[in-house]
């Protein structure tokens, strides 16, 4: 895939590593970005060759800011209309890997401001992890637009409280790091300068697994939000079929018979 105009995209020890790069424009999506990432979501999805996915944005100040209001708002107010009484072309079609029928895991490292639209994609990500300088919030209603699929997409990730509080207050408070963590955000915030680190170990280790394995446990997961829990351990059995073939069950067992040690880390 690739070479690409606003992100910067590479595959290291079996991860790709996707880096939206407008840094001068704090990382917000323009068509250009949408179109990229679109083809980048599907093209992983037969690339045999990755096990798994790293997030993150280009420079220091931000991980994303939201859609290019340069682009998209004209001048005298101009903004996106629906197509029709039910329909509307919403961008996040082309930002969210799972939309796009991704389902390899998605490590998301996110790096100073995260705004508005980024929580497209951080809403459809498996593990989330933050820089301490990292900070959450959604100016929609500062600016007279309603806050929809982005408290959607935070919805289930976060308490009501705090997802009503972040959106109605918009770009008056923005929500640390810390706060993040507290309440299940982010599973990890780290200093600046090892945020990389923890994403390459954490994606590393998970891509290093049988790669059916680790996708059917992806969809498990993702059922849980999605199905109702009878639902959900019904569709568990399709998940094992799938998964738990003969070849990952001999890769396993050739892991364990070796008696190699796991070095694990404690959190």
């Amino acid at each position: 895939m690739g070479p690409f105009e606003t992100i910067d995209y590479s595959v290291q020890n079996a991860v790709a590593w996707v880096k939206l790069n407008r840094p001068d424009r704090l990382n917000c999506f323009n068509r250009k970005m949408r179109e990229e990432l679109k083809e980048i979501w599907r093209g992983l999805r037969h690339d045999d060759s990755v096990r798994a996915i790293v997030l993150t944005g280009a420079g220091e100040r931000a991980f994303c800011t939201g859609i290019d209001r340069s682009e998209t708002f004209s001048a005298d107010g101009d903004a996106p209309k629906s197509t029709g009484y039910v329909h509307f072309d919403d961008v996040g079609e082309d930002l969210c890997p799972k939309t796009n029928d991704l389902w390899k895991p998605i490590v998301a490292a996110v790096n100073g401001m995260a705004a508005g639209g980024a929580f497209y994609m951080l809403g459809e990500a498996d593990i989330l992890i933050a820089s301490e300088d990292a900070t959450f919030f959604d100016p929609h209603v500062t600016y007279g637009m309603v806050a929809s699929y982005e408290t959607i997409h935070f919805g289930f990730r976060i308490p009501i409280g705090e997802l009503l509080r972040m959106q109605l207050l918009g770009a008056h408070e923005r929500m640390s790091a810390q706060r993040a963590r507290e309440i299940g955000l982010v599973s990890e915030v780290c200093p600046a300068g090892e945020l990389e680190a923890r994403a390459r170990w954490i994606a590393e280790t998970i891509a290093a697994r049988p790669a059916k394995s680790i996708q059917g446990t992806v969809y498990a997961a993702w059922a849980t939000t999605e199905y109702p829990r009878s639902r959900a351990l019904e569709l568990g059995k399709l998940f094992l079929a799938q998964g738990n073939d003969p070849e990952n069950l001999a890769e396993g067992q050739r892991f364990f018979a070796s008696g190699q040690r796991v070095e694990w880390k404690k959190r």
